[in-house]
């Protein structure tokens, strides 16, 4: 089984759109993973009908039980995160500011206060349209941990594999180079890098390498939107022949990306168009580097 990732160092760059494709492209053989968990959207393209959900919980938080509190304020003494609030004589416990490490519950005198695991979203396995599954996810808005929901989405996904002997997980990673994008490289065995021919994406590239350079994973890039500046794509074909990146395929601008999206349809679904061949090769390229017969 081998498992690929699609990152990028910015967003926008057609990230999740590509890794649809693939998706579609390697049907039931690919186990999908939207790993992407703070902006997930790979639902838009592949209408997941969820028939497992899990709550997801990470972190604690601490709480003030007002019939056991005797407002003696030690906890507020002992609080460095300035999470206890005194309201009409009363303390309690801000949600946002606590860290949940539990200092307060060991020296409240009376007992009051209790540390709760925090829940912080669902995570799901879903029945998708290629007749394969995705393993995906959604946190509440303002939650933190994502890394250990993606590691749990993508571990997910990997042990369904494995079980169904599937020979592949497609992993839709987030862009950027925070904490979901190192859980989500963690044991991957190839990653593909999405950028544009633009300054900003040239530079969000080098830095995204620089990380997945740390993990020693073998490494291809697609250009996508590659016609739209010709100079700055040269920079970054150069950029890719110098590191030994794998340059794996440009992707023209091309309109019916968008208008694929908007019917929920990757681009490979999309009538027939140049960029449904290019990504057709692209795909047959890939899983020849993973010695995998097509």
């Amino acid at each position: 089984m081998k498992e690929i990732v699609i990152i990028s160092g910015k967003g926008g760059t057609g990230k999740t759109s590509i890794t649809a494709s693939f998706a579609v492209l390697g049907g039931n053989a690919v186990i999908t993973a939207d790993c992407d968990v703070d902006a997930s959207d790979m639902h838009v393209f592949m209408q997941p009908q969820p028939y497992y959900t899990a709550d997801f919980y990470s972190g604690q938080y601490a709480s003030i039980d007002q019939d056991l509190c005797i407002n003696c304020g030690k906890c507020k003494d002992v609080c460095h995160f300035d999470a206890v609030r005194v309201i009409s004589g009363r303390y309690s416990i801000d949600k946002m500011d606590c860290e949940g490490c539990g200092y307060c519950t060991r020296i409240c005198p009376a007992h009051a206060i209790r540390n709760i695991n925090n829940h912080v979203g669902w995570w799901y396995i879903s029945k998708i349209k290629t007749s394969s599954k995705m393993v995906h996810a959604r946190m509440k808005a303002g939650a933190e941990n994502s890394g250990k929901l993606v590691a749990k989405v993508k571990n997910t996904a990997r042990e369904i594999a494995e079980t169904e002997e599937k020979p592949f997980v497609l992993i839709d990673g987030s862009p950027g180079i925070g904490c979901p994008v190192i859980s989500s490289l963690s044991g991957a065995d190839y990653v593909i890098l999405v950028s544009e021919p633009t300054v900003s994406g040239l530079h969000d590239l080098k830095r995204v390498y620089d990380l997945v350079q740390k993990f020693k994973i073998p490494v291809g890039c697609i250009i996508n939107k590659a016609d739209i500046n010709r100079e700055n794509r040269d920079k970054i074909v150069m950029f890719l022949h110098e590191n030994r990146i794998d340059h794996l395929t440009d992707l023209p601008y091309d309109l019916t990306f968008t208008k694929a999206m908007i019917e929920g349809k990757s681009i490979v679904e999309y009538d027939n168009n140049i960029l449904m061949k290019i990504l057709n090769d692209t795909w047959k390229t890939l899983i020849k580097k993973l010695n995998y017969p097509e």
